[in-house]
């Protein structure tokens, strides 16, 4: 028991870290595809996120585990790889072009959702009412902010853009449940998900017309994207993922950056912040403390009146 305390302890330090960095890239995201086109920017980041992993591997001496993880796994890598980061972000990434990033940002993080309820299927896993209740009231907190409170006009400007959106959701949900079944050491996973993803990008460069020198701003966006949000993120989410014993148990926390990300888009995108964000970021909070159990165990030490 003490055991399973402390790897869901350890869980929660990672998903909180990973969340942290997430924070920070809808608005990397937005100002660098004002240099570099989506294709252009998934291709660095993709780049710089294998060169970070196959450091990290390195680092860990595991490049034995590299070759066995393959040679059991190939099928798996290249299925992955196509998922993520080829096809996600591809898809994310020209949503972010069609939408303003306070309705892509956070439409994209009801990811949370479709993880919860996925990982029943997939990974066998329980789903308890509190963890269905979170998530209800969490994704009534981010169509609050998406919406900027017209909850019953649902107000999208760009459907294409809210479906490109939504689907990245199912994409990203998938692509970590399945990577989770393979098990292993977190930074090979991805070292090799990655590289398997990198020759789809290369062909789809190919059938655009090749590459395209980008300016240095675009550079820095991408680096840091690749660092970020498809590097040390990366890591720590699935090594939360790894460590937990319930996956709903840490999926609620990614509700945590829709708020975060936000002020950042207002700092430093210049998009300003509505009223409503003040009440979806209430609604997500109070999610995550129902999934935790922090609201029950609130309740249960306040003294009798």
């Amino acid at each position: 028991m003490a055991g399973e305390k402390t790897a869901n302890y350890r869980a929660t330090i990672y998903a909180l870290a990973a969340v942290l960095c997430w924070s920070t890239v809808a608005s990397a995201f937005k100002l660098s595809l004002q240099y570099l086109s989506p294709l252009q920017l998934v291709t660095i980041a993709s780049v710089v996120s294998s060169i970070f992993m196959a450091l990290v591997v390195t680092w860990q001496g595991r490049w034995s585990d590299l070759s066995q993880s393959w040679s059991h796994n190939r099928g798996w890598y290249i299925a992955l790889g196509f998922c993520n980061p080829f096809l996600y972000y591809l898809v994310l990434f020209h949503a972010y072009e069609l939408l303003p990033a306070q309705q892509a940002q956070p439409l994209n993080y009801t990811w949370g959702v479709v993880l919860a309820l996925l990982s029943v299927p997939l990974l066998k896993q329980k789903l308890r009412r509190q963890d269905l209740l979170a998530g209800l009231v969490c994704y009534s907190g981010v169509l609050v902010i998406a919406t900027q409170g017209r909850l019953l006009a649902l107000d999208f400007q760009e459907p294409v853009g809210i479906g490109l959106a939504l689907f990245s959701t199912l994409i990203w949900s998938c692509y970590w449940l399945l990577n989770t079944r393979i098990g292993g050491n977190a930074a090979v996973n991805l070292l090799l998900t990655f590289l398997c993803g990198l020759p789809w990008l290369a062909g789809a460069l190919w059938w655009q017309g090749g590459w395209q020198w980008p300016p240095v701003e675009g550079w820095i966006g991408a680096v840091y994207v690749g660092l970020f949000e498809m590097g040390i993120a990366f890591l720590l989410w699935q090594a939360a993922m790894l460590s937990c014993d319930n996956t709903a148990r840490i999926s609620n926390f990614i509700y945590l950056s829709p708020p975060l990300s936000l002020l950042l888009i207002a700092l430093l995108v210049g998009e300003k912040i509505h009223m409503a964000t003040i009440g979806g970021l209430a609604l997500i909070l109070l999610g995550v403390a129902i999934q935790q159990g922090l609201l029950r165990r609130w309740l249960l030490r306040r003294p009798a009146t």
